[in-house]
């Protein structure tokens, strides 16, 4: 922290005693400037933003790996298109964390955005002159990467920003709905469309879409302002201390430390997923590039279901439960492909699947709102989503070399037996208490 700057103190359920938040004049958050309707113009902003880009990533995401099938039978070749696309998680999240608490963090979405559209017209042009092939695919796959490592990051220290405490629960469920219906539903069964009937129209779909999203946040209502210190100029804090400073917000936090153990876990496991399922769907299961769209759709289709629900069941259940469940639905959609190449069974597996996984964004996302201070959220985000994404390169990694070696059933197995095990060490940590310390901190104004 710089020396001098002003810090606020709240209390963290998982610790019991204050913490320092940091500086808190970097910007205007619409707590301050306006909570009404600034604050649901935002919202309508972000899920704007979200639905297009995703809708756009969504199709990639499905094109790469489907392509990759056509140019190799290896497994463990395939699934290095997935970790291409997630490994900039791993290597760069934390330095870029440190980036979007030092920058306008609607600039850095945009130059997300920028190196997204420069990437997908090259992967156009170069599908157009048939010169793809796999190192082409990794590499353009590594640069989507890094640019949704910016524009993840950014987008989600926005929120508390931009939204008003009241309004965040709502905000981040249709967040979510949208991520996951444009990810996991309409962008794969698009995809899975416009790769059978050609790569061109697949890339060019995307393409499109990441030019759209350009326009979109002009209507966010935003002021940012550098962070500056009391008592004169101060020299900034080095990246690397920034780094430690996020590194150490989560570490000394119970709750928050086992919640980045239990979604590495979960990341690792969706990683592995989506890793294999390409090669297995339209091999064992025998689908076409179409119904693995459809496939895919299907952890649309949960995820909005589960954002519709997430209200009424946190309400009925409580919010630790919604989180919790997720690690049993995350758990069944790896243990059905791993004993049925029934397409019904493995659809609905990934359907519950989806459902638990947007039950778990939800939630997360309002518990990192509510004990992480704004001026923290770029760094702390990017701790958080290292262990979450991170850990999806890994899984991917790991689930192509068990396949390689013994099957892809044997694989999902590993995973799915993995996942239980987490079950146990949160629900030590995520006790009824924590919840209603919780639930407290998010009835204060």
């Amino acid at each position: 922290m710089t020396e001098g700057a002003k810090a606020t103190e709240r209390p963290t359920p998982s610790s019991g005693h204050h913490v320092a938040a940091g500086p808190v004049d970097e910007v205007d958050t619409v707590d301050a400037v306006d909570t009404t309707g600034a604050s649901r113009r935002n919202t309508a902003v972000l899920v704007a933003f979200t639905t297009v880009t995703n809708l756009a990533d969504g199709v990639m995401k499905i094109a790469l790996p489907l392509v990759a099938t056509s140019l190799t039978e290896s497994p463990a070749l395939i699934s290095g298109v997935a970790m291409s696309l997630s490994l900039p998680w791993l290597l760069s999240a934390l330095h870029i964390g440190v980036l979007v608490d030092r920058v306008d963090r609607r600039k850095l979405v945009w130059l997300a955005n920028g190196i997204q559209v420069l990437v997908g017209g090259a992967l156009l042009a170069l599908a157009v002159t048939d010169l793809l092939n796999l190192p082409v695919i990794y590499a353009c796959g590594a640069a989507l990467g890094i640019a949704e490592v910016i524009a993840g990051t950014s987008a989600a220290a926005l929120v508390p920003d931009v939204v008003a405490v009241s309004g965040r629960e709502r905000a981040n469920a249709l967040v979510a709905g949208a991520e996951t219906v444009c990810l996991e539903f309409v962008g794969p069964f698009v995809g899975g469309l416009l790769v059978g009937v050609g790569v061109s129209f697949a890339l060019g779909a995307t393409l499109v879409g990441y030019v759209l999203t350009a326009a979109v946040l002009v209507l966010l209502v935003y002021r940012y302002r550098p962070a500056t210190a009391s008592g004169g100029a101060a020299a900034a804090p080095s990246v690397r201390a920034q780094i430690g400073e996020g590194l150490g917000f989560l570490f000394r936090h119970r709750l928050l430390r086992m919640l980045a153990a239990a979604v590495t876990v979960l990341g690792s496991c969706w990683g592995a997923w989506f890793a294999l399922m390409p090669l297995y769907a339209t091999g064992a299961m025998g689908l076409t590039s179409a119904d693995y769209g459809l496939l895919v759709g299907a952890l649309g289709i949960g995820g909005v279901a589960g954002s519709l629900v997430v209200g009424w069941f946190n309400r009925l259940f409580g919010r630790r439960w919604a989180m919790m469940i997720n690690i049993f639905l995350t758990g069944a959609m790896m243990a059905a492909p791993a004993l049925s190449t029934d397409r019904w069974a493995v659809g609905c597996a990934a359907l519950l699947g989806g459902m638990g996984g947007t039950l778990w964004t939800v939630n997360v996302r309002t518990v990192m709102q509510t004990l992480v201070p704004s001026t923290m959220m770029g760094r702390f985000g990017a701790v958080f989503r290292l262990f979450a994404f991170g850990s999806g390169p890994v899984g991917a990694g790991v689930a192509g070399a068990l396949a390689e070696w013994f099957s892809a059933p044997t694989a999902m197995a590993a995973f799915a037996i993995a996942c239980l095990l987490a079950f146990l060490p949160l629900a030590r940590v995520f006790t009824a208490a924590v919840e209603a310390d919780l639930d407290n901190l998010l009835k204060q104004p």
